[in-house]
């Protein structure tokens, strides 16, 4: 079973830019949506897809399922999202020992930006650096599934600002 830790930030400025490795095009998606779990379909840069299942409750760790599919049925199955469609480019960017996902959305979300680490255990400490804003780790307005499926009924309120 894999376990996904991670701590999620706003982004303060763009300082992250010099140091960005790589980047991809994202558009995803969820075609199930509950409190304590998802199933997301995700294409990266119109070449490959994903479909995963989360599952979990906790702030920074949850058990994650991820499995390739084929492009095409990705691309029906986010005709049949739930909600709106998340148009995203994710930028890698390595710091003291740890790769930070840096997502700068488009689309319904322009503006967005959030930074997210995974950890190894939720007693890592990476060192964060100063490009980094507020700490939203377990804020779920900001998780991709609540940007996705809430974002029509504008339940939850997110602030762009760091």
């Amino acid at each position: 079973m894999a376990k996904e830790i991670e701590r999620k930030f706003l982004v303060r400025n763009d300082g992250w830019r010099s140091g960005a490795k790589t980047k991809s095009i994202f558009k995803q998606g969820y075609i199930a949506s509950m409190d304590d779990r998802s199933v997301r379909v995700r294409v990266l840069d119109e070449t490959t897809a994903r479909l995963t299942i989360k599952i979990g409750r906790s702030a920074m760790t949850r058990e994650e399922f991820e499995y390739d599919i084929p492009v095409a049925d990705a691309v029906q199955l986010l005709d049949d999202a739930i909600g709106i469609v998340i148009e995203k480019t994710r930028y890698r960017v390595p710091h003291e020992g740890f790769v930070w996902e840096v997502d700068v959305f488009s689309g319904q979300h322009q503006g967005l930006v959030i930074a997210e680490v995974e950890l190894r255990s939720e007693s890592d400490k990476p060192p964060l650096p100063q490009w980094l804003g507020r700490e939203v780790t377990g804020d779920f307005r900001y998780s991709n599934q609540a940007l996705a499926t809430e974002f029509e009924h504008d339940r939850h309120a997110i602030s762009h600002s760091a």
